[in-house]
């Protein structure tokens, strides 16, 4: 398989990520939004290196797994918290977390 059709499917899962951040106002379903931006780009990233030869890309799309942990730990912490004072879910309506 050339390189193209890796590249078809990530940019396909990337605007699927994009148009659920753009558009839901869960803040779970924009996380997993977010994280389907994010695989999509180490699909990105680990067919270049495959085509390439070389371990650079697999190399950087560990650590973008690595920040996706990390970004998921505080998101899901703060959906905890705001579940647990009852604030409203609503990303529009939730004007707690401004400073």
């Amino acid at each position: 398989m050339s390189i193209s059709w890796y590249l078809v499917v990530s940019a396909f899962v990337f605007s699927i990520g994009a148009g659920g951040v753009l558009v839901r106002r869960n803040p779970l379903v924009i996380l997993l939004c977010i994280e389907l931006m994010l695989n999509a780009a180490n699909l990105a990233l680990v067919a270049f290196a495959r085509a390439n030869g070389d371990m650079e890309g697999q190399i950087f799309a560990i650590i973008v797994m690595v920040v996706a942990a990390c970004e998921v730990a505080v998101g899901l912490g703060l959906i905890v918290a705001l579940y647990r004072r009852r604030l409203p879910i609503d990303v529009d309506e939730l004007r707690e977390l401004q400073g």
